[in-house]
């Protein structure tokens, strides 16, 4: 069970550290070697995005990684063939970040199948409410996988309890308004922000768009249990290479 596993790390460390890759990019060879520079660097989870051609939550930085996967030939089964051999290859949790679409297309139950199968631990779907989500929460529930939802700061606390009653695994904390990739000001208000999510779960709290270096993630200490590195990792396999990953996990600690 996710949540158990997050909570037994959470005994060892005083936050956790989650990255994000876009699957296939820059290509899956290069893939391959990102995962595995980011556990050998001491990554707790990770989070495997499908690409798709409108991710309407994410930026620029995985706006152009999506396109780019997409044209050099990366399907839905690719991913998921890949994702069994990574699974099945590093000892952490994986988890599938998509749109709904590729859900639907492929086939809900027949998706969450596979995801179990695979050895992936959950998913995060960032354009399905649970109010439109029955089919998903029903096939993700048969296959003992966890829904990830989502709060952000524009969330009022009745809906949030509402989400958390849905999620397992842990809640993924929005920093801010907007996409992916942007600067996030990491001030008193967020602080203030994470509390009021403290208050509507009981589910580990991991908090995503903005986090670049460790100054970030040392803020977030005591009121996180999760930073997620997405939109900078891939900045950095843009700008200097794969071989420099591994270099910044660990400076993040």
């Amino acid at each position: 069970m996710l949540e158990k596993y997050l909570n037994s790390r959470l005994q060892e460390k005083e936050i956790l550290l989650m990255t994000h890759i876009v699957l296939g990019y820059p290509s899956f060879e290069d893939s391959f070697k990102i995962i595995e520079a980011m556990v050998a660097a001491g990554v707790d989870l990770m989070e495997l995005q499908i690409p798709f051609s409108e991710p309407i939550a994410d930026g620029p930085v995985i706006l152009q990684a999506n396109q780019k996967a997409l044209a050099d030939g990366a399907t839905v089964q690719k991913c998921l063939d890949f994702s069994r051999k990574i699974a099945q290859t590093f000892d952490i949790p994986f988890l599938f970040m998509t749109y709904y679409n590729i859900l639907f297309k492929y086939g809900v139950e027949r998706f969450a199948a596979a995801m179990a199968a695979d050895g992936i631990k959950g998913a995060i779907v960032p354009d399905l409410p649970p109010e439109e989500g029955g089919e998903y929460l029903a096939a993700m529930q048969k296959h003992d996988l966890a829904p990830i939802f989502i709060f952000s700061p524009t969330t009022p606390d009745e809906r949030m309890q509402y989400l958390s009653s849905f999620g397992q695994g842990f809640i993924y904390c929005v920093a801010r308004k907007g996409v992916t990739g942007v600067d996030t000001d990491f001030s008193r208000q967020l602080g203030e922000y994470l509390g009021r999510c403290r208050r509507a779960t009981k589910l580990p709290l991991a908090l995503g768009f903005g986090v670049k270096e460790k100054a970030d993630v040392d803020f977030l200490k005591g009121k996180a249990d999760i930073a997620v590195i997405g939109s900078q990792t891939i900045r950095l396999v843009d700008n200097e290479g794969v071989g420099a990953v591994g270099a910044f996990i660990n400076s993040l600690r």
